[in-house]
């Protein structure tokens, strides 16, 4: 896996990009599974544990933000906060205990969090930039522990989403992605303590097999998996492809490994909705057969992993379900398009029913609209 060089993101390789296409038909692609990296843990663990792993000079105003924040009094608990937040960023270190990064930008981001109830996103975003500030600086990157590391990977992905929200310029979100990703792969590569400081450009070591590599065990697969979604998904709305697909395929390939190592069910319904994405990206290059066929082909390996984890699976998984509903009916949309109508009618009924059967609304209304559409001798929006 390459990623855009340093130097080319000095400037942003979003200059050199052509506008996004749009697409040529109108797949309804769930987008509800491999979420952000997790930002409450170490922002929630304020509420759950006890207060005493804090120092004196804090725990009032903790305490206090969290009664106010339970109450839904979110201006008075951005008061509290941000009190502790100032206090306690003029104790020494060592005052909070072992991981102690973990426990100052958790406070930053229990603060971030009731500044964006309060729809004071610019204020939450300053705040989420000087949490990643302390973690990046050069003598505390030496000291970080793994789990420290994924904190800045954490908070630099809520950047990038904070960063679209409030319509900042592409760059901006871009650069946010990009180093999450970037240090993602030197936390796989060099996970232990000694090695955080070490300075690896990925960009320059050729291809990446992040499925290959053994884990730290403190990293999940959606913790890997949910940044170079959303850096796939950045790059895939700016229109440039040919890096957005490398980046959706090392996803999809910890979800669903190579033989011998084996994934849940869930995972692979994870696995499968990516699969979706990729087929939506394929299908924005300009119109081809063989475009058609790679699309197509993604889809129909989508619905039969899909299918394949729903039966192993003792009981039903609410994300597969989904998925599964919406690949009946994106591989129904193909198949209208090579001119298949029994077949698509078929599988738009077998998607409309599981849509009805799960009470996913959305489903309902493009499966029947699909329907509508073949019934009346209608082609497929985008199709001539």
């Amino acid at each position: 896996m390459r990623l855009p060089s340093p130097a080319a993101r000095s400037y942003s390789i979003l200059n050199e990009f052509p506008p996004a296409r749009k697409n040529l038909v109108t797949p309804w692609f769930v987008t509800i599974l491999v979420g952000g990296v997790a930002l409450s843990g170490y922002g929630g663990f304020i509420l759950y544990q006890t207060l005493t792993m804090w120092p004196p000079e804090v725990r009032g105003d903790l305490r206090d933000a969290v009664r106010a924040k339970h109450e839904g009094d979110y201006r008075k608990s951005e008061q509290y906060f941000h009190r502790a937040w100032n206090t306690i960023r003029t104790l020494p270190i060592e005052s909070l205990g072992s991981q102690p990064y973990l426990k100052l930008t958790g406070m930053a981001l229990a603060f971030a969090d009731v500044l964006e109830l309060s729809k004071k996103q610019q204020r939450a975003y300053e705040v989420y930039v000087h949490a990643l500030e302390l973690l990046q600086q050069d003598d505390v990157k030496a000291m970080l522990t793994g789990p420290e590391r994924l904190r800045a990977v954490a908070i630099s992905s809520k950047l990038g989403e904070l960063a679209k929200d409030l319509k900042k310029h592409k760059t901006e979100e871009e650069k946010w992605r990009v180093w999450a990703v970037e240090e993602l792969l030197r936390i796989v590569k060099s996970p232990s303590k000694d090695d955080a400081g070490e300075n690896v450009d990925y960009s320059h070591q050729g291809s990446f097999n992040l499925p290959l590599l053994a884990l730290p065990s403190w990293i999940s697969k959606t913790d890997i998996g949910a940044p170079l979604e959303a850096l796939g998904s950045f790059y895939a709305e700016a229109g440039r492809l040919d890096f957005a697909m490398p980046l959706y395929l090392q996803a999809i390939s910890l979800l669903i490994p190579p033989a011998p190592k084996k994934s849940t069910p869930e995972d692979r319904c994870r696995g499968a909705q990516l699969m979706g994405n990729l087929s939506e990206m394929i299908m924005r290059r300009p119109p081809s057969p063989d475009t058609l066929h790679q699309a197509e082909a993604w889809a129909s390996q989508a619905l039969a992993v899909t299918k394949k984890a729903r039966a192993e699976s003792s009981k039903p998984i609410d994300p597969c379900e989904e998925v599964y509903a919406a690949a009946l009916f994106n591989l129904a949309t193909f198949r209208n398009m090579a001119g298949d109508r029994n077949v698509a009618r078929n599988l738009y009924r077998d998607g409309l029913e599981q849509a009805r059967s799960i009470g996913l609304s959305e489903g309902v209304v493009e499966a029947s609209r699909a329907l509508h559409r073949l019934d009346m001798g209608e082609s497929e929006p985008g199709q001539k």
